[in-house]
């Protein structure tokens, strides 16, 4: 379901307290009628971070909701919006995010990436306050996993590493023969791309 949103509460988006001020109201709005039922919604944003929309996912029961990749996204995808949050209530009060709140938020994340539609940040919260899985660091932790990363991309990932990590070895080595020659290291640096700070540090016996 679509919330329809005034004028003042389409803003710019800067920071995790923009988004409860707006989600704190939708919720005590829809709480008159399910107010002991978890809601998930995804908020749709533009590139500049303004709200395209919010939509309400699912409505689960007291103490768990469910959130399809395909619906988070097919909506996300309709309107083009560049980046997503998500966000759900706990009628309990506790905002300390569950097993399952951070399974959810990892599939959706790597589903995301997939789609080249971010997950910038996942809200939980109630109606006196809110966790943000950005500002607790959450968010990144999640984003290094691997469990809901299809196979063929964690091999194309792991293969990029590799060429990356051959190509710096490469530049280390042309950086110690250089430096073994006595060239200056200001010189190896803009040669090689390597760091004025990582040319200093190598060790080599002059020539």
């Amino acid at each position: 379901m679509d919330i329809k949103l005034t004028e003042e509460e389409k803003i710019k988006i800067l920071n995790s307290d923009d988004i409860y001020g707006i989600m704190q109201k939708i919720l005590l709005r829809e709480n008159k009628i399910d107010q002991n039922r978890e809601h998930f919604w995804v908020i749709g944003l533009e590139n500049n971070n303004r709200i395209l929309f919010i939509e309400l996912i699912s409505l689960g029961t007291v103490n768990k909701t469910f959130a399809e990749p395909m619906e988070v996204f097919s909506f996300a995808l309709q309107k083009r919006a560049v980046k997503i949050i998500l966000c759900h209530n706990h009628p309990s009060g506790e905002l300390k995010p569950s097993e399952a709140d951070k399974d959810v938020s990892d599939k959706l994340i790597q589903v995301g990436i997939i789609v080249n539609t971010e997950v910038i940040d996942h809200l939980i919260i109630s109606t006196k306050s809110y966790l943000s899985f950005s500002d607790t660091g959450l968010l990144g932790e999640l984003k290094k996993s691997t469990k809901y990363v299809p196979k063929y991309v964690l091999e194309k990932r792991i293969k990029k590493e590799a060429t990356e990590i051959a190509k710096r070895n490469e530049k280390i080595e042309i950086a110690k023969e250089l430096k073994r020659k006595g060239i200056d290291e200001q010189t190896i640096s803009e040669s090689t791309g390597l760091s004025l700070e990582e040319v200093e540090k190598l060790r080599v016996k002059k020539k």
